[in-house]
């Protein structure tokens, strides 16, 4: 796969094809010792004061791979693109970061047709905790046995601009500028503080985002589209189930209470299913499957609203597409793309649950 690495292929998982069945336990090449491995690093995905440091793990038990480490600012993406135009480009690229990095070497690894290895390194990681990867040694074992996984993707398109690959969510609302503040303020406040600070900070202060869905116009502080189902009764799909089930997972959290809405954008799956059982979360929830979605998203204070995908916020990817529907705002469209990628992870086991 990949030979040539010269020019990149067609996506995988266009119309019409015929991929054996995603989510089954898959063969892949394997690579005892890292042979024809390229791993990109991204050390400012995340950090963990319990996890082993990957690129210890990868070159001890990975000798011959290369294990490429980002400078700050270099796009993981770009690392992978530039090692598959070699004369002799690798067989398989992978990435340690977070899911932002995971899902930038994702659509370069469709375009040219190789597996994925993903090796956790983010805050979240949440990809790759579905898939069954919770470490290092998860992927390389996996790698080293050559089982994967066939996976499904989406596609994420602003306006007439080429579609870019998202592996877990997207969104549009008020939830960008929560995940922009949040982060600016997480090194001092931690995870949960600054979730909750940055959703009370940015809601006190924003109005509903308007959107057009199927026809229909709704006021929204945010809409969700996860790749695959997530589990019910959370407001931020973040975390799929499957890799497999071929669905888009929609949540549109309509205008209400700004109290609801902060419960809601700021808390974890866990401690929101406490806050709906004390009905401190808005029950304005409307929640649906797709396979294909386009959502117009209207100007809000004169501005076009960011979108999130993958925990990574866009502004300047709306402005742009604004310009590319006659009605003021801009049109995104996300469709799922069954069986898509090759991933390593370890073979599920008789008995094991999935």
């Amino acid at each position: 796969m990949g030979s040539s690495g010269r020019t990149p292929r067609a996506l995988r998982g266009a119309p019409g094809s015929a991929p054996p069945p995603p989510g089954a336990d898959r063969t892949l090449p394997a690579s005892p010792d890292g042979e024809g491995v390229f791993v990109a690093v991204n050390r400012s995905s995340g950090t963990s004061v319990v996890r082993a440091d990957p690129v210890t793990v990868l070159r001890a038990r990975l000798p011959r791979a290369e294990v490429h480490l980002l400078e700050p600012g270099e796009d993981p993406a770009a690392a992978v693109a530039d090692a598959l135009q070699r004369p002799e480009p690798p067989r398989i690229v992978g990435i340690c970061g977070g899911d932002g990095s995971v899902a930038a070497v994702a659509h370069v690894a469709r375009g040219a047709g190789v597996p994925l290895l993903v090796v956790p390194g983010g805050t979240f990681n949440h990809f790759a905790r579905t898939a069954g990867v919770a470490s290092v040694d998860d992927a390389v074992d996996a790698l080293q046995a050559g089982e994967g996984v066939r996976a499904d993707v989406a596609e994420l398109a602003f306006g007439d601009a080429a579609p870019i690959t998202v592996m877990n969510s997207a969104s549009v609302g008020v939830y960008p500028d929560v995940i922009a503040l949040r982060e600016r303020v997480r090194p001092k406040l931690g995870k949960w503080l600054a979730g909750v600070f940055a959703a009370e900070r940015v809601l006190r202060r924003s109005d509903p985002v308007a959107v057009v869905v199927g026809g229909r116009r709704a006021e929204v502080w945010a809409l969700f589209v996860g790749v695959g189902r997530n589990d019910r009764g959370i407001h931020a799909p973040l975390q799929r189930r499957e890799l497999d089930d071929g669905v888009l997972d929609v949540r549109i959290l309509h205008r209400g209470s700004r109290t609801g809405a902060i419960a809601a954008l700021a808390f974890g799956q866990r401690t929101a299913a406490v806050l709906r059982a004390l009905r401190l979360v808005p029950e304005r929830v409307e929640a649906f499957t797709a396979t294909d979605i386009v959502i117009d998203v209207r100007p809000r204070n004169g501005q076009p609203p960011g979108f999130v995908h993958d925990g990574e916020v866009a502004f300047d990817a709306p402005v742009a597409a604004s310009a590319d529907l006659s009605a003021p705002g801009y049109r995104t469209r996300i469709r799922v793309v069954p069986g898509a990628l090759d991933v390593y992870r370890p073979a599920v086991r008789p008995g094991a649950p999935r």
